[in-house]
């Protein structure tokens, strides 16, 4: 196969599966409304965030009495 005609048939190939991953996300999303983040998955999150804080943090050096 001539290597032009190659590349234009995976051209379009690439164009179809594009146009399908789109259809699909389209369909996930109307199928699956979004809903807000409940209560314990917001602490949760928040947890999380000031533990990599503290676990961050600079370390000074403390006096040794």
């Amino acid at each position: 196969m001539h290597i032009e005609t190659h590349l234009a048939l995976h051209r379009i190939r690439v164009a179809e599966l594009r146009a399908e991953a789109d259809e699909h996300r389209l369909a996930t999303a109307a199928r699956r409304p979004r809903r807000p983040q409940s209560l314990r998955t917001r602490l949760g999150w928040a947890l999380v965030e000031v533990g990599l804080r503290l676990a961050a943090a600079p370390r000074t050096a403390g006096a040794v009495a």
